[in-house]
């Protein structure tokens, strides 16, 4: 897993100094931000808390696309023309709260305000990276390698600061959504990786840095 720097956070106080508008709210636990097929017209900023982003199929699956903490954007697709969600957002904690961005004010600001311009560009380029390197996990890496580089992404593992040790916790369903695999096998891998002293979770999930190992091994 190669270390990269991850966008800085933005205060609210950075959005009225750089004069972006935008409304911010409060959301419980669970509680629904937006659903897929509703109206695109805002984008949000994770102040604090965090959301899972999760697309339903016709055929009525579920797959969860991301995890995003404070910190970072979601919805942007309504800058690129995209008309309605293409996935729906949920508050992962409680007392998480956005600043919802209007679309006519969003471009306002990225056109006229160059500060927040460039701090918006980072966010969309290592957003681009990610992408890119879940899309590579996916097609190459084993589902043990794949939970391993999950468990490591959570604790922000290589993003330019210190790793977490300890993690919010995430459920094994949600586990097996993100990495396309069952929550049996999320279940056996989860046990191993204690057995083997890279995690423990008794009261807490606690993330080792010896768990890079799994993702660098051949």
């Amino acid at each position: 897993m190669r270390a990269r720097e991850r966008p800085a956070f933005a205060k609210e106080s950075f959005f009225t100094e750089v004069g972006v508008g935008g409304t911010s709210l409060s959301y419980r636990k669970g509680q629904t931000v937006f659903s897929q097929g509703d109206p695109a017209n805002s984008v949000f900023y994770i102040q604090k808390g965090g959301a899972k982003l999760t697309v339903l199929s016709n055929r009525g699956k579920e797959a969860v696309l991301a995890i995003l903490d404070a910190g970072n954007f979601f919805g942007e697709g309504c800058l690129a023309g995209q008309r309605v969600r293409m996935a729906s957002v949920f508050a992962t904690i409680e007392g998480s709260s956005m600043l919802r961005i209007e679309e006519k004010e969003m471009m306002r600001a990225l056109h006229e305000q160059q500060k927040f311009c460039d701090f918006f560009l980072r966010h969309v380029l290592s957003r681009n990276i990610r992408v890119e390197a879940d899309l590579v996990d996916q097609l190459f890496n084993s589902s043990e390698k794949r939970l391993a580089r999950a468990l490591l992404l959570v604790a922000h593992y290589g993003n330019g600061g210190k790793p977490e040790t300890y993690v919010p916790k995430i459920s094994q369903v949600t586990l097996a959504e993100m990495i396309g695999t069952t929550r049996e096998r999320v279940s056996f891998f989860m046990n191993k990786f204690r057995k083997l002293g890279f995690i423990d979770y008794n009261g807490g999930l606690k993330i080792h840095n010896s768990l890079l190992s799994i993702v660098l091994h051949d």
